[in-house]
């Protein structure tokens, strides 16, 4: 299994947030920046207005595991912020799933060759 790489720093967040192009879902925020590298880097955050910390924390799980995925079928290179929207009720699994899909299809940064190779599998 391959480890995620992450995004840390602050000032890496606001550069995708700043100069990234995003699409906007029901549940989540998908920003993405070219970052010049072989491999993507990930950033999830998710905002107090979304209740307390277990509420944050399993959000960022839902995440995190619904980037996995999808990941082998997202263009290498790029770095990846997914914001949760601030609403109290944790998104179903599904409902996630297919929504982060149609957003990384509108961002341009899903390759659908290797979605219908990996499917076919």
């Amino acid at each position: 299994m391959r480890r995620i790489v992450t995004l840390k720093k602050n000032y890496e967040f606001a550069k995708v947030f700043n100069k990234g192009s995003f699409y906007v879902g029901r549940h989540i925020i998908v920003y993405v920046l070219p970052n010049k590298q072989s491999f993507n880097r990930l950033g999830i955050s998710v905002s107090k207005k979304a209740g307390k910390a277990v509420i944050r924390n399993k959000k960022k799980r839902l995440i995190r595991e619904v980037y996995r995925i999808y990941e082998n079928c997202i263009y290498n290179g790029y770095d990846i912020v997914i914001a949760a929207r601030g609403e109290e009720d944790v998104p179903k699994y599904t409902s996630l799933l297919k929504e982060f899909k149609y957003l990384i299809k509108k961002v341009k940064v899903f390759d659908q060759e290797k979605y219908n190779c990996l499917k076919s599998v």
